[in-house]
């Protein structure tokens, strides 16, 4: 199970990338499109096996984590275990934004998985959890047919749809 803070991006950005995963999918490559029926395109600035959305929202309490921020999408990468993503471009105003929001659940008490915290975050938005592994050449070139991809911050939540838990944020 995994709960993640999530950012939401603008209504063009969102259909673009359900596009790329229903080309995948009919592509027989499964997508976060078709892991829980409720995932939404999404960059995850925190993630952990469980996060308390109470404990989250209070620690997040005064603080814009929607804020308004264009994020580009410009390469595609792959992590061990077959996860395909879209690389998000690091800013400055990225970084910022993402550490301003781990001092926050720091100070609150929130634990998050190393691999998010600032300075080893990798920002990206995952396309697929479990590409076949003779599949991931085809899936990063269709991934690359929609590239370059700029888009807004619209909305942020805190979610575990394992559990059933949408909290916005």
């Amino acid at each position: 199970m995994v709960a993640a803070l999530e950012l939401y991006l603008d209504v063009d950005a969102t259909r673009r990338l359900r596009t790329l995963w229903r080309a995948l999918e009919a592509e027989g490559i499964p997508t976060m499109g078709s892991l829980h029926q409720k995932h939404r395109p999404h960059i995850s600035l925190a993630a952990a096996h469980r996060l308390d959305p109470h404990a989250v929202a209070d620690a997040l309490s005064g603080f814009q984590v929607a804020r308004d921020l264009t994020v580009s999408m410009d390469f595609a990468g792959q992590f061990v275990g077959r996860v395909l993503w879209l690389g998000v471009t690091v800013t400055a105003e990225l970084l910022d934004h993402h550490r301003a929001v781990h001092d926050r659940l720091t100070a609150g008490g929130v634990e998050v998985w190393e691999h998010y915290r600032p300075g080893r975050w990798v920002p990206h938005c995952t396309v697929s959890l479990r590409v076949p592994n003779p599949m991931m050449a085809p899936a990063i070139r269709r991934c690359l047919e929609i590239l370059p991809l700029r888009a807004t911050v619209t909305g942020a939540a805190l979610a575990d749809h394992a559990n059933d838990i949408l909290h916005p944020l």
